[in-house]
């Protein structure tokens, strides 16, 4: 038991190291005037959240993060920043 909640740490932190990475390849993306501060923002958001321990809570920001990049992404699609 004490083995599969290390791998559910271990895959929790995964996927919050993914969704960082993709964050920051579509900061990539943003227009030259506002990427330094995208970029910042993501750093941010990341940080503050970085001692959280509550896998409930974690499970809940890796989903409010990927909603977010999801719409970020649209956003600059529409605006020609592929």
């Amino acid at each position: 038991m004490f083995l599969s909640l290390e791998l559910q740490d271990f895959l929790l932190r995964a996927r919050a190291l993914k969704l960082y990475r993709q964050a920051l390849r579509t900061a990539r993306r943003a227009p030259d005037h506002s990427r330094a501060e995208l970029k910042q923002v993501i750093r941010q958001e990341m940080e503050s959240n970085r001692d959280c321990k509550d896998k409930q809570r974690i499970r809940f920001l890796i989903s409010e993060g990927t909603e977010r990049l999801k719409g970020l992404t649209e956003m600059l699609g529409m605006q020609g920043h592929c």
